[in-house]
């Protein structure tokens, strides 16, 4: 019993909770949750790997049931629940979850709405082709191995991974006072960057930045800003904004818009985020909405949002931004264990730490590679020895009285070792012909030459970085794929625009000012001479002026009669039914009262080498530099200084070597070459472009094709092509030649555009009637005629505007006002 006492040592109960709590707290985090620097994985990831490795559960072999690879990771590795080991293995199969997945599932593995996974003697999985490069050359001693739980065998303490796994597939753990999580990223993007680390080790995070710009979720989605990432990836911690991406599509039956959810931020559950915005709907707080289903399939995700008759989409999406986790923050914390230590990493200090990590696994590899390649090459020389004294060898074995007593008479007769001995004795009698002889002979030089290259690659540290990054360049290749994730450079940036579905729309004003946008693909074709189909509703006394078809991302000049010009996308305009007028323009530009559209022109970019061509109604014509109007203001800006009397009537994208034509109500015409008018200032007047007579006027400008023919139409419904080439050169300011013969049967000339003939166009009337033909339908005529009968219209009613379609529907040109 005394020496029972003489055992207990006091300890004070505070140091000892302290110590114990430590110790517990160190083993959660070098244990558990923290993934290691080197290889980016947790212990239980490193086990079900390897154990997969050891069982020959590869990517090119069957499939084994889960709970048969659970069992023997549980039984060899981790002596913990099932549950916790096939939660693991589940994840890793997960490609909503990992960017790379490392297993190959078959089966229920859980899905983006939550559903849990199907038990795991129903599943079955193997490694996938990505995980062979995680644990290539572990046989060739290039990880330590420390015995398992219970010291009955060996498991790694790392795996030599080529892929630099903790930047590709991230981690997520919360130890006991510390946590990381750590983002996904493309695999070209990391070894882009890690290459050219190893190139030049001054890189600052900044510049590896030009190859790593971001994380890249699996789920895809939207990066919403960049100072997030720039933090992270500087200091180790930082918040980055992701937001889902949605589209806006139009309903062909209704005509009303829907919004359309394809990406989902990282972790987001689907069945969730649709079943919050249901509730919010409930609520009230979010009033847009009409109806909301799933229509996901396997190709991917898809839920529809139905909007409410007259809703603006992007005032609904801003809503479902704030209120839901279409918008979500992913926090970044890059904790790692170094050295059996956690450590806050930036993104220069992940690189360098697996830089070095393959630099030391390829210094072992080579190594171990070096001692097979001189152990074999010892014993070719015995085997060599012996075939050059094979008679009196043969005679030394056959006087040896038993095995032992011969290994030692050759290692004596010939100073032999015991290994090269052993070779001779064991050597096979078919090694003695001469084919055979010439192999050995051939192998031992080989062996020679490799056991040269690889003391070179030891003592050469410029070599092995070669080899590291030719690993590299072979797993980039391999296994590289396309970014999903799309980085939004700033917060601000985000544009409605990218919410938009791209088409073409068909563009339409009104004489009071209402303006509309409608899918073009609502207008069917007709036949010449048909009835027409209504495009918009209008009040009695109301018609339709300008209708121009474009593209919804086009970006837009808005220019008016009084030679002003503002600026806006086409999106931007009110989508509306072919009954609706559409909205009044003054609530989308801020004109005056006195001000109406006369062209708008759909540009894509704003460059020095292009040129805005102008035409006023008396005839005056001015070019102007496109970039001149890159940044108009919200009260628009001067296009043309248009005097009294006068207004702007058209304008025309040119490139500077035209020719520009302008036609006038009464049937006249000019065409002159564009290089008599020379590029002015926005203020600036402009010159003369024809000599108009009392009574007549400038309906169009275009810039012709000699290929093509010019269409024109009068009032009355009257129409023909005329070849370009008819309408001769002639000087800027003159009076012009005939283009049509107006009268009291045919009336007056409307509106003109240039077509080629293999197009179609759309006629509109002034009570809103729209007709669309085939443009060779229409007759080729001389100048001097009156043209043919294209629509039928009603006593009063006249035709005021054509809009020319491309024969392949993807590019439609307006008339009279300008191409757009």
């Amino acid at each position: 019993m005394e020496d029972l006492y003489q055992r207990v040592i006091p300890i004070n109960i505070e140091d000892e909770m302290k110590r114990s709590y430590m110790d517990y707290a160190m083993s959660v985090i070098i244990g558990r949750a923290i993934p290691d620097v080197r290889d980016g994985l947790k212990p239980v990831h490193r086990r079900v790997l390897y154990s997969m490795y050891e069982m020959g559960n590869r990517w090119n072999r069957p499939y084994k049931k889960s709970a048969r690879i659970v069992g023997d990771i549980i039984g060899k590795y981790h002596p913990h629940g099932d549950a916790a080991v096939y939660d693991t293995i589940v994840r890793m199969a997960q490609d909503f979850n990992m960017r790379y997945p490392l297993i190959d599932g078959q089966g229920n593995f859980g899905s983006v709405d939550g559903d849990p996974p199907a038990a795991m003697r129903y599943t079955e999985i193997r490694m996938a082709r990505i995980s062979e490069e995680v644990l290539v050359d572990i046989e060739k001693d290039t990880v330590d191995f420390v015995p398992n739980y219970d010291a009955s065998l060996m498991e790694p303490t790392i795996l030599p991974t080529r892929v630099p796994l903790l930047l590709l597939n991230g981690s997520s753990g919360i130890a006991v006072g510390v946590a990381t999580n750590i983002p996904p990223h493309n695999i070209k993007e990391i070894i882009d960057g890690t290459i050219a680390l190893i190139k030049n080790p001054d890189l600052t995070v900044k510049d590896l930045m030009k190859y790593i710009p971001g994380p890249d979720f699996p789920t895809a989605g939207f990066i919403n800003g960049t100072e997030g990432i720039a933090s992270a990836y500087e200091t180790g911690r930082g918040v980055i904004k992701l937001r889902a991406r949605a589209v806006v599509e139009r309903n062909q039956r209704s005509d009303r818009e829907n919004i359309v959810i394809t990406e989902l931020p990282y972790q987001v559950n689907k069945a969730a985020l649709i079943e919050r915005i249901s509730e919010l709907v409930k609520e009230r707080k979010i009033e847009g909405i009409a109806d909301l289903r799933d229509e996901s399939d396997r190709d991917g995700i898809r839920v529809v949002i139905d909007l409410k008759k007259d809703e603006v989409a992007s005032v609904v999406l801003n809503q479902l931004y704030k209120h839901t986790q279409m918008e979500t923050s992913f926090g970044v914390i890059m904790l790692a264990i170094e050295g059996n230590q956690p450590r806050l990493f930036n993104l220069k200090e992940i690189l360098t730490s697996f830089i070095e990590f393959r630099k030391q696994i390829v210094c072992r590899r080579t190594r171990f590679e070096l001692q097979k390649a001189e152990e074999r090459l010892h014993l070719l020389e015995g085997l060599l020895v012996a075939i050059r004294n094979i008679d009196g060898i043969v005679s030394l074995i056959k006087k040896s009285k038993d095995p032992q007593d011969a290994l030692s008479v050759l290692c004596d007769r010939y100073n032999l070792t015991e290994a090269q001995s052993k070779a001779i004795l064991d050597m096979r009698l078919q090694r003695l012909t001469n084919l055979e002889r010439d192999k050995v002979l051939e192998e031992h030089n080989q062996l020679i030459k490799t056991v040269q290259d690889l003391r070179s690659v030891l003592a050469d540290p410029q070599r092995i970085s070669e080899i590291v990054v030719k690993e590299l360049e072979n797993i980039k290749e391999h296994y590289g794929d396309e970014r999903r994730t799309e980085i939004i450079p700033s917060a601000e940036d985000i544009n409605v625009e990218d919410l938009i579905a791209e088409e073409e729309v068909v563009v339409t004003v009104s004489h009071y000012g209402y303006v509309k946008r409608t899918p073009l693909s609502l207008y069917r074709i007709q036949r010449r001479g048909g009835r027409g189909k209504v495009a918009v509703g209008i009040r009695e006394d109301d018609f339709v002026e300008k209708v121009f078809i474009t593209s919804t991302h086009d970006y837009v000049l808005v220019f008016t009669n009084s030679g002003r010009v503002y600026w806006l996308k086409v999106y931007q305009i009110p989508e509306a039914g072919r009954s609706s007028r559409g909205k009044a323009i003054v609530n989308i530009l801020n004109l005056s009262s006195e001000e109406r559209v006369v062209s708008i022109l759909p540009v894509k970019e704003f460059t020095s080498d292009c040129y805005v061509m102008m035409a006023t109604k008396k005839g005056i014509v001015k070019k102007t530099v496109l970039s001149a109007f890159s940044n108009p203001r919200s009260a628009g800006i001067i296009a043309v200084n248009v005097e009294e009397g006068d207004e702007l009537i058209g304008v025309q994208l040119t490139t500077g070597g035209n020719a520009v034509f302008l036609g006038t109500r009464a049937g006249m015409a000019i065409r002159f070459s564009e290089g008599e008018v020379r590029d002015m200032g926005r203020v600036a007047r402009g010159v003369r472009g024809i000599t108009l007579t009392r009574d007549d006027s400038v309906v169009a400008i275009e810039i012709p094709d000699e290929r093509n023919t010019i269409l024109t139409v009068t009032d009355k419904g009257f129409g023909k092509r005329t070849p370009v080439v008819e309408y001769r050169l002639q000087g800027r300011g003159g009076k012009g030649i005939i283009n049509f013969r107006t009268g009291t049967k045919v009336g007056n000339v409307s509106a003109i555009c240039e077509v080629s003939g293999d197009e179609e166009v759309i006629l509109v009337s002034d009570r809103g009637k729209l007709m669309r033909v085939r443009v060779d339908e229409i007759p080729v005529i001389h100048r001097a005629t009156r043209g043919v009968k294209l629509i039928d219209l009603e006593i009063d009613e006249k035709l005021v505007s054509v809009a020319r379609v491309e024969k392949d529907g993807e590019r439609l040109e307006e008339n009279g006002e300008g191409k757009s």
